[in-house]
């Protein structure tokens, strides 16, 4: 039996437009599936129906793939693409498989000897490095730092250190722990370190700035409630 196809679908950053940011192809390949493995069942559902109103949701398969999922739970999302029909993987915001679990049904894929088609799409870790003017031929993505005070500063000051070296570090940050965030590379990291602070990429309210550390100190900013994307370098 020919197997289905896994695609990796992309979709928008927070409530900006999808034609600004998600190609039609990958619109017209969205619209086609019928069984998809989401982060989150609600927002999935409201992104089908924002790229297509008459998008059938009840005719629809959705796994739920999530830090909760179990490795048998993976077993059973591949069982429709073992049986020849195809599937899309979805994350809450920009590609899946980046800061997010799909890439664990992605490597149970991968096992199956199943395709995977990854398609284009925003995302905010990339995004922020191409324009933060800082190095992106050597980086190297943390994804979150520790949440306990004594714990972060002491990663931040690795962080630093190995950004003298001249490889980019990028991380984020949860909307409600940015400021604090903030607050603590400002206070960790020596005035000449830089610093680049990519927030609410592709959004209206989007603000992608890159300063020393020192600098920054003098500015008057409120990161809470924003999508953060911080970076450190030379």
């Amino acid at each position: 039996m020919t197997k289905g196809t896994i695609y990796l679908i992309p979709v928008t950053l927070g409530d900006s437009d999808f034609g600004n940011t998600i190609p039609d192809y990958v619109v017209e390949i969205t619209r086609k599936l019928r069984i998809f493995a989401v982060e989150e069942l609600r927002s999935a559902r409201r992104y089908l129906r924002l790229i297509d109103k008459q998008f059938p949701i009840d005719d629809t398969v959705f796994f739920e793939l999530n830090e909760h999922s179990k490795e048998e739970d993976i077993s059973e999302f591949l069982k429709p693409v073992l049986e020849g029909k195809n599937m899309g993987i979805m994350s809450e915001a920009g590609l899946p498989g980046i800061a997010d679990p799909g890439s664990v049904l992605v490597k149970a894929a991968h096992k199956n000897k199943i395709r995977i088609i990854p398609l284009s799409g925003p995302s905010s870790i990339l995004l922020s490095l191409t324009a933060s003017g800082m190095s992106g031929q050597n980086f190297r993505f943390l994804g979150y730092l520790p949440v306990k005070p004594e714990q972060r500063n002491k990663s931040l000051r690795e962080t630093e250190r190995a950004a003298m070296t001249g490889e980019t570090q990028i991380f984020i940050e949860t909307p409600y722990r940015a400021q604090k965030m903030f607050e603590s590379i400002i206070t960790i990291c020596h005035s000449e370190t830089m610093l680049c602070i990519a927030s609410d990429i592709t959004l209206s309210t989007e603000m992608i700035r890159t300063m020393k550390v020192s600098e920054w100190k003098k500015e008057n900013i409120e990161l809470d409630d924003r999508l953060v994307v911080f970076l450190l370098g030379k």
